[in-house]
């Protein structure tokens, strides 16, 4: 299954992420070589939300992420939200819908 997970970054994210963006990137880089995220990234213009897309069993594995992530724990992130995508198009759609 594929799973959002979103974030409502602070007004002051962009000027305090420097000191954390190491702790935050590492664990990000090891849930990809996991296998759980995909893709992930903040919003540009204006930097005031970030998408990651997770795939795997759970949202209790993304929750977990959140609930570990620098961000998140040192108030870079006003709160964060994981609902489960529903992929229908492309390569990696877990429940691909094609036309007719």
């Amino acid at each position: 299954m594929h799973f959002l997970l979103t974030y409502d970054l602070a007004p002051d994210y962009l000027e305090r992420r420097g000191e954390f963006r190491d702790a935050h990137l590492a664990l990000a880089w090891e849930a990809q070589e996991r296998g759980e995220l995909i893709l992930a990234g903040a919003m540009a213009e204006p930097a005031d939300k970030a998408v990651l897309v997770f795939n795997c069993e759970t949202a209790e594995l993304v929750q977990l992420f959140a609930a570990r992530d620098p961000y998140v724990l040192n108030g870079l992130v006003r709160a964060f939200h994981v609902r489960q995508w529903n992929t229908v198009v492309g390569d990696l759609a877990t429940n691909p819908v094609r036309p007719g």
